[in-house]
């Protein structure tokens, strides 16, 4: 069966009615933006003043997200995509293991760089591939985990114990139990957690959850739970320090309250304890979109772009230090890195997103094409084979902003669209906003969603109406070819 249908039952729209005119299709939308060096403010400023132009007021502006060479090879193949989709014969989520591997050895480099013993744990709940997992454990990172799947599951891709970070609330006794017997480093949330590690007589290590100050989440132990918690804690049981995680991307903040947990081990070796790491959890920002693309977003933002109701708040979608360039932030503020080295402490972080940068797409075939107007003007709206629970952002009254790729490339005019999903609901959508793809879209297209590995493609995936859950592709790219495999989750 062809991936590839028919032109929509719905009559062509008038181009004059609906296309960008004079802009080239692929700098509008549904063309991926290439990482790489700027081409010049001036020429910039200049194409999107003429996109402004000539776009509908009822359409979004284009927000092309950032791609990567290998990802640019696999959406320029002529066939790969499609026969995936031939196979599959419903949506998928494609994964490049290699990237993952790069986005572990980017924060190992400036741990290296500054002279800090630094440790990376990948925050498993960001993503539940296994070809993710087995890369981390590849490239010498750990995994954070907060239940009993999520453990067995790291074990299983080849992640030593002693490489597993557990984390989260109230703890099951058959987590605490797996985790001290494979010697994984448990971050103790509440004392009753300690009461019951304690109860089970295993050797195990611990890192005390701290509640930063001022802070009113229901996560972490206050100052009298913590002193209360170094005062209980004895052989068999193992401090090796402290951690806390925070709210928000600010690189200042994690910085000083890193500072503070250096304090609180010094203060747990003066009583006996080894106290040599701190985590300070995850909260990476990435880079999506380009710097001009999400400063014109935000200062043109109309409610007349969206379908439906317009989301109540948005991803940073570009941040200007991602990842790794955060943590450089992060060592460097009143030279952070310095005091770890004096005082001899390892530094654990428990990236998800930021580790999944680049490393994935989900992909939904075109189902149905209709045409509506909005403020006299018209638009198509497309309902795909999927859900928007395979793309979770748009479950938090918010909106998943870098646009999708319409798959094959070809001729026509850019189209104000919207995406539907394959359900009953009203308000599952894909895209509420109306994206500039760069043609009309046909029954049996592919849109391709970059960037989705992180978070967007499995944390809130239901198989709903009985759907079958989207299954995972893992992409090895190979000199002559991209070859793929299905995901062990998949098999």
């Amino acid at each position: 069966m062809s991936v590839f249908g028919g032109d929509p039952a719905s009559t062509e729209i008038d181009s004059d009615d609906i296309a960008v005119s004079g802009v080239d299709a692929r700098s509008v939308s549904g063309g991926a933006s290439r990482s790489g060096p700027s081409d010049g403010a001036g020429s910039h400023q200049a194409t999107r003043g003429a996109e402004a132009r000539r776009r509908p007021s009822h359409c979004a502006p284009p927000m092309p997200a950032r791609i990567s060479a290998v990802e640019q090879r696999v959406l320029d193949d002529p066939r790969l995509l499609g026969e995936i989709a031939e196979v599959i014969g419903g949506p998928f989520h494609v994964l490049l293991p290699s990237r993952v591997s790069v986005n572990v050895k980017g924060f190992q480099a400036v741990f290296r760089d500054a002279g800090v013993d630094g440790f990376v744990y990948f925050g498993k709940k960001a993503n539940k591939a296994a070809c993710v997992v087995r890369a981390c454990a590849e490239a010498g990172a750990g995994v954070d985990v907060a239940s009993v799947g999520e453990l067995v599951a790291a074990l299983a891709q080849g992640v030593r114990g002693a490489d597993v970070m557990v984390t989260g609330p109230a703890k099951s006794e058959e987590l605490l139990w797996l985790a001290a017997r494979h010697g994984g480093s448990i971050a103790i949330d509440a004392l009753d957690e300690l009461e019951r590690l304690v109860a089970l007589g295993l050797p195990a290590r611990v890192l005390l959850r701290v509640l930063p100050a001022g802070s009113t989440s229901r996560f972490g132990l206050d100052p009298g739970e913590l002193d209360r918690a170094i005062g209980a804690i004895s052989y068999p049981i193992t401090l090796s320090g402290f951690s806390f995680h925070l709210s928000g991307y600010d690189a200042v903040a994690r910085a000083e309250q890193a500072a503070a947990l250096v304090e609180h081990c010094l203060r747990a070796r003066a009583n006996g304890h080894a106290s040599d790491t701190i985590s300070i959890g995850g909260g990476f920002g990435v880079d999506y979109v380009a710097a001009d693309r999400w400063e014109t977003f935000r200062n043109t933002l109309s409610d007349n772009w969206f379908h439906s109701s317009p989301p109540g708040d948005y991803y940073p979608y570009h941040f200007p230090a991602p990842g790794p360039e955060m943590l450089g932030e992060i060592l460097a503020h009143n030279d952070l890195a310095g005091l770890l080295r004096t005082n001899g402490i390892r530094l654990a972080i428990e990236p998800g997103r930021a580790l999944l940068d680049q490393a994935g797409s989900s992909i939904f075939r075109v189902q149905g094409v209709k045409t509506r107007t909005a403020h006299g003007n018209p638009y198509d709206i497309l309902t795909v084979d999927g859900t928007s629970l395979s793309l979770s952002e748009q479950w938090f009254d918010s909106e998943f902003l870098p646009d999708p790729v319409l798959w094959p490339p070809g001729p026509g005019h850019p189209t104000p669209t919207c995406v539907g999903a394959t359900t009953c609901l009203e308000s599952d959508l894909l895209s509420r906003r109306r994206i500039p793809l760069p043609r009309r879209a046909r029954v049996g297209d592919l849109l391709v969603y970059p960037n989705t590995a992180g978070y967007q493609m499995d944390s809130n995936e239901s198989p709903f109406h009985e759907l079958p859950l989207p299954p995972k592709v893992a992409l090895h790219p190979e000199p002559d070819r991209v070859r793929w495999t299905l995901d062990a989750t998949a098999r």
